[in-house]
């Protein structure tokens, strides 16, 4: 959380101690007799169940004219099959929402379920009984599937969620989305003749990255009149892949860095990896790069949103970032340029090893405030939403709205079960899938998810027709480019690992740590 979301949290939750916890642990709701329902573990409900929920925002969703998060092909789909009626209490986006999650425990007035984006928030729920124990319930009703999905993480997923030894809240799963991939102008590679990557693993070094930095600055392939080598974000770093949007996440893996997480050096000593040797030597060579020119000039300024014009505005040829970025940020430089095509690479060390973190296998969570009369509905709905619409065969026909919605890519925040939960393989599993059918070794009705077999229909409008759609092309960077650089690595054995040793909040990071963060942003880009 951000600072200003912890000050509105932290005042709300002065506001609850001060009515008095104990007569808030129930929520400001009247509890309602429990509802019954058919067995099993997506039993629907004998009378229509009410839940009101919190729910996080997109600002474009990507909704057909006149659904709504309230009212969609998802919500939809939960009434029909489990009886239960949507209401949403309350809806925001971002820092906006955690405001409105603050107001709510300090009001009393907790939704019946909702979504928390922060473990300092769930710690403070937990600890002041705001919420459900819901052990008893996934034990009961979450699928075997369900179970098998959580137990693919060695228990590193549900942890997050479990205090003295009680599962508190449902959480979303977070797989390991390394390294930090380069996506490189291959229309540019070809117009100036550099050759690197010679063995073609799609690994550059350090050199190599430096070689297509300068030679783009140099002969401005784009003709934009004013190209720039590379650029990064003022943060610089990210903790986690899945963040790792134009950081410099790519270059620290080369030098054996890793920032913002807590490790063990070589001597088995405990070490933040911001303060390391290694991190020493990759901000030397960033140093190095904007003496020369290589690096943007308004280094430590450029924003966001100033990075992403000066890809579309052909200034800049090498985006960093997760392999998934052609489906939401390259999708906007291909629809400008219509010639541009990206080529997926990652830097490696001097012995070709790709050094990177394992993620946090927790991300986000879905709590059921204490008191509400069927607790057991958030688990159903993960049952309906991560079983049943996955595995589904026949999903087209039997709910068509929900399967046109995967196939548009309406955002997957428009479910009221807003976490994501895949097994740890399902990454590389999916696209062995999407690989197989594409190659004939495998039929569409054997591709296991209805996303993987629309993905499979874009890729195939891709490499078939003259004009091929953006959103084609995306669908086709990002798995035949990005995650086919995943499995390679994977395959070949290059990926170098670190498990962070510690991932929490203490009381001196609440305290500190943005003010410290902001400490290590300045002397990083100074």
């Amino acid at each position: 959380m951000n600072v200003c979301g912890m000050r509105w949290y932290m005042a709300g939750l002065a506001c609850v101690m001060a009515a008095g916890l104990s007569g808030c642990s129930q929520g400001g709701k009247k509890n309602q007799e429990p509802v019954a329902a058919e067995e099993g573990t997506m039993g629907g409900y004998h009378e229509v169940l009410s839940c009101s929920m919190g729910r996080r925002t997109l600002a474009n969703p990507k909704f057909p004219e006149g659904d709504t998060y309230e009212d969609n092909a998802y919500t939809r789909y939960v009434m029909d099959k489990l009886n239960v009626q949507i209401l949403d209490d309350f809806e925001a986006n971002g820092e906006d929402y955690d405001r409105q999650v603050s107001l709510a425990i300090a009001s009393g007035e907790l939704p019946d379920a909702l979504f928390i984006g922060s473990k300092d928030i769930l710690d403070e729920l937990v600890e002041n009984e705001l919420v459900e124990d819901l052990t008893d319930v996934y034990e009961e009703y979450a699928s075997d599937y369900i179970k098998e999905i959580y137990d693919s993480y060695d228990g590193r997923c549900l942890d997050t969620a479990t205090y003295d030894g009680r599962l508190m809240a449902i959480p979303g799963t977070n797989l390991d989305s390394a390294p930090c991939v380069a996506y490189v102008r291959q229309d540019w590679l070809e117009k100036t003749g550099i050759s690197v990557d010679e063995d073609k693993d799609h690994c550059l070094t350090v050199e190599e990255l430096e070689l297509i930095a300068k030679t783009f600055l140099e002969k401005d392939p784009g003709g934009s009149g004013n190209p720039v080598g590379m650029a990064f974000v003022p943060y610089l770093t990210a903790d986690d892949f899945g963040g790792s949007g134009y950081t410099i996440n790519a270059v620290t893996s080369a030098f054996g860095a890793f920032p913002k997480l807590w490790i063990r050096d070589d001597k088995g000593a405990v070490v933040y990896g911001s303060v390391t040797p290694e991190m020493k030597e990759t901000l030397g060579q960033l140093a190095k790069w904007f003496n020369e020119g290589v690096l943007d000039p308004q280094f430590g300024t450029r924003t966001w949103d100033d990075i992403t014009a000066l890809l579309t505005n052909n200034q800049l040829g090498i985006a960093f970032g997760p392999w998934h970025i052609p489906d939401w940020l390259l999708n906007n430089v291909k629809g400008m340029n219509p010639e541009a095509q990206f080529a997926a690479f990652t830097v490696c060390d001097p012995d070709g090893r790709v050094n990177v973190a394992h993620s946090n296998a927790g991300n986000g969570y879905m709590v059921v405030r204490k008191g509400y009369s069927n607790p057991e509905v958030i688990v159903k709905m993960l049952n309906l939403f991560f079983d049943e619409v996955v595995n589904h065969p026949g999903l087209e026909q039997e709910a068509p709205e929900v399967a046109a919605y995967i196939s548009q890519g309406v955002d997957n925040s428009a479910r009221p079960f807003q976490v994501e939960v895949n097994a740890y393989t399902s990454l590389l599993d999916d696209y062995a899938d999407i690989k197989g059918c594409l190659n004939g070794e495998i039929t569409m009705e054997q591709v296991r998810t209805a996303e993987s077999k629309s993905i499979v229909e874009s890729i195939r409008r891709y490499q078939s027709e003259s004009e091929p759609e953006v959103n084609d092309w995306a669908k086709y960077t990002s798995r035949m480019c990005g995650i086919e650089l995943i499995e390679s690595l994977t395959k070949n054995e290059q990926f170098e690992w670190e498990s962070p040793l510690f991932r929490g909040t203490t009381k001196t990071m609440k305290r500190n740590s943005a003010s410290l963060g902001k400490m290590e942003e300045e002397v990083f880009v100074g």
